[in-house]
């Protein structure tokens, strides 16, 4: 019996909402004996398909014998094109009847029950798309597929229920009814067979984690399958860097817990011994090449504990010397020899004269938005250089540190000719554009409120354009600012500000207001080394001066136009600009006020820092700033004299260090100050996921000298104070407190213990 084109069987199982128990009906419907010739082959049932596409999948035609083995092949092969749900083949006399069943067309695919992974995540995962045929095959394995995408977020209850509901024309409505169940986290991380470090040192090399209460926002404490395998190459890579050469991880095995409540985790090592470097030692084939010029580049050292990492930073220093050496074609390789009984590895680098290898072309691909041009201009690379790896890594790191890309892969292919490659660069575009609300709460500023929006990458021609507006308590902003990275398509970054802050100097009894622009330009001189120019154009006025103010202070109120140009030169080379655990940075600035307007000053400071990792989790900063200003044929205005802030010299109150009217106590400014800071910042042994840094700390500086007819506490002798503090990137935003101790202070110096700042962007 058929009913529109859809067997009963079919139609049992659409009616009763599953996918289950529907199965293709037997292969043939009656026998079909062997004997005659086939007079007509007729096709029966079509609706969307045409009788002659059916005709073309027979393995026999009209004029042939009807011939068993053929016509099972026939139906096997009708069946395979998957575009229906159930083939006869029956014999009336002399004609070849084919009867068939089209699978229904899907009409629309819709989920059901999911919380956890949206619809247009799932959607994109399944392979069944609307208008396109429905198969029980696809669809079971559609089911597989959005189980598995529950599986990689911890839901391995997680349950899928096809239905199929009819429609008219033979067309169905698709939908997958979800279960996602509990979630189901880690249990716990067992480690068998390491000696050298506790479970708890090994936790915390992986990105695996066990499930705890903190871990709410987080989602390392569930199960993946192809985390579990990252996981053990990170505790290769520890071994490796730890000395023991010979690790291996035996596996890995994820078990439920017989509550069924979460994954127990067992990784099975096998630590070998340790050794340290051996004979180190430097060998090379290329002409006019001396390699003792170049063990200054080896970051290994004989009798060290033996380090992969140190190995691979050694070899990419080599190469990136050997290149600016001129030597184009160079292959570094570093060798190794055992020595089990003194507990060591010598380690040769040989230097050899490499395949001569040009770069063909560079293909760029993935970038929807962004301009081709945007992305080449960051290559250390052109079409028709020689290949250099070194340069091709380089030139990952500063496509990736754009911003405007999730995903940046680089791979080099042979091009038309053995000695020529084709770099491909597959990029994965990401959000650009930033609209934030910030609140936040600091002892410096008081309540505070942000609004900022930004576009990184305007027009795709990676531009950048900002406008921040910042409400506080005791200060004000609005800055609106356009930089152009390569100006006139050079590597030179030019761009403009206009802005407008107010303040109250409460610490000084005056209110100051600056409105203004700036133009600017700026271009690397070397890789770390960067230059900027500025030119800036402001209207500066002090008002509600207090009537019991300083002398100095009321001398300076009403308004002046500054116009003036600086320059800064600074040399980084810092691992972060925003934590730096290694590197320096060093800092020259320069400001001339005296281009037309009221002002006249010149101003100049240098400063910088060094961070030095003690251990991998411990970091030791020497910060420090030092700076002048003076008037040319004027005397300066308080608004341009330094004012420490109790940031640089914590234990003190902002403008808490520096001259004071001897009558008012009102803050002046100095002409010159300075301030050091020496801390140690490390783990709280609190898990790494909550990002919670502590920090002890010693500060000095001073600030000193005024200009002005009048009574001033001043000193230049050092402030010291000591302290403790802890930094927490919380899900709410960054909140860093601070508990300082003034040890060497004046009389007149106004200090302060506690210093804290909230903030969260939303």
């Amino acid at each position: 019996m058929r009913y529109k084109g859809v067997t009963v069987a079919m139609l049992a199982a659409v009616l009763a909402g599953g996918m289950s128990c529907y199965r293709p009906a037997p292969l043939f419907a009656q026998t079909i004996f062997s004997g005659g010739i086939i007079a007509e082959v007729r096709v029966e049932g079509t609706q969307r398909i045409e009788p002659e596409t059916v005709r073309s999948y027979l393995r026999v035609n009209p004029g042939e014998p009807f011939d068993s083995l053929l016509l099972d092949e026939s139906l096997k092969s009708i069946f395979a094109t998957g575009l229906f749900a159930d083939v006869t083949l029956r014999r009336a006399g002399n004609v070849l009847i084919v009867t068939v069943v089209e699978n229904p067309i899907i009409n629309r695919i819709a989920f059901e029950g999911n919380d956890r992974i949206d619809d247009d995540t799932m959607a994109a995962e399944i392979e069944l798309r609307p208008r396109t045929v429905f198969t029980r095959t696809k669809v079971q394995n559609d089911v597989q597929r959005i189980v598995k995408l529950f599986r990689r977020t911890g839901r391995y209850g997680a349950t899928v229920e096809p239905k199929a509901i009819q429609l008219p024309q033979n067309r169905v409505d698709l939908v997958f009814e979800i279960n996602e169940g509990p979630s189901t986290g880690i249990k716990s991380i067992d480690f068998i067979g390491n000696r050298a470090f506790s479970d708890g040192d090994l936790r915390g090399e992986i990105t695996t984690s066990e499930s705890a209460f903190w871990r709410f926002l987080s989602a390392t404490d569930t199960y993946d399958p192809d985390r579990l395998t990252f996981d053990r190459e990170l505790l290769r890579r520890f071994y490796l860097s730890e000395g023991y050469a010979d690790f291996r991880v035996l596996s890995a095995i994820a078990e439920l817990a017989p509550d069924r409540e979460g994954f127990v985790i067992t990784f099975t090592l096998e630590e070998g011994e340790r050794y340290r470097f051996g004979k180190i030692d430097l060998t090379s084939t290329l002409r006019d090449l001396d390699p003792e010029s170049l063990k200054g580049e080896l970051e290994s050292k004989e009798g060290d504990w033996y380090d992969a990492s140190v190995i691979e930073k050694s070899v990419e220093n080599l190469a990136e010397r050997l290149s600016n050496l001129g030597y184009a074609f160079v292959d570094v390789r570093p060798g190794t020899e055992r020595n089990r009984e003194a507990g060591s590895i010598d380690l040769t680098y040989r230097i050899q004269e490499g395949p001569k290898v040009f770069v063909e072309r560079i293909e760029v691909q993935g970038n929807v938005r962004t301009l081709d041009k945007v992305i080449r201009r960051e290559f250390r690379l052109v079409e028709g250089d020689a290949f250099n790896s070194a340069k091709l890594r380089r030139s990952r790191r500063r496509i990736q540190n754009l911003g405007y890309f999730s995903k940046v892969d680089i791979a080099n292919e042979t091009g038309s000719a053995p000695d020529r490659t084709v770099i491909t660069v597959d990029v994965e575009e990401q959000s650009t554009g930033d609209l934030s609300f910030g609140a936040g709460f600091s002892t410096t500023s008081g309540p505070l409120g942000n609004v900022g929006l930004r576009e990184r990458n305007l027009l795709g021609k990676g531009q950048d354009l900002r406008l921040n507006f910042t409400l506080a308590a005791e200060n004000s902003s609005l800055n609106l600012s356009f930089t152009e990275p390569y100006f006139l398509d050079r590597n030179l970054a030019a761009g403009f500000d206009l802005f407008r802050l107010t303040a109250d100097q409460e610490e000084s009894s005056f209110d100051e207001e600056r409105i203004g622009g700036s133009l600017r330009a700026g271009y690397n001189l070397v890789e770390d080394v960067r230059q900027v120019w500025r030119y800036t154009l402001q209207h500066e006025e002090i008002t509600n001066v207090h009537d019991d103010a300083s002398v100095v202070v009321q001398d300076d109120e009403g308004a002046r136009l500054q116009s003036s140009i600086s320059q800064e030169l600074t040399f980084d080379t810092r691992d972060s600009r925003f934590d730096p655990h290694d590197g320096m940075i060093v800092s020259v600035s320069t400001e001339f006020a005296g281009l037309g307007g009221d002002v006249r000053f010149l101003k100049s400071t240098i400063g910088g820092g060094y961070y030095l990792p003690i251990t991998e989790q411990i970091t030791l900063a020497f910060k420090g700033e030092t700076g002048l200003v003076f008037g040319i044929d004027q005397d300066t205005r308080v608004g341009d004299r330094f004012f420490l802030s109790s940031e640089s010299l914590r234990g003190f109150e902002f403008a808490g260090v520096g001259p004071r009217d001897a009558t008012t106590g009102d803050a002046l400014g100095g002409k010159k100050f300075y301030n050091g800071t020496l801390e140690v910042s490390f783990p709280l042994g609190l898990p790494d996921e909550l990002q919670i840094r502590g920090r002890l700390f010693g500060d000095v500086g001073a600030a000193w000298g005024v200009d002005g007819d009048v009574q001033v506490l001043d000193s230049s002798s050092p402030r010291v104070s000591v302290g403790a503090g802890f930094s927490w990137l919380s899900p709410l935003g960054p909140f860093q407190l601070d508990l300082g101790y003034a040890q060497i202070k004046e009389d007149f110096d106004e200090t302060e213990v506690l210093r804290f700042s909230f903030g969260t962007k939303f």
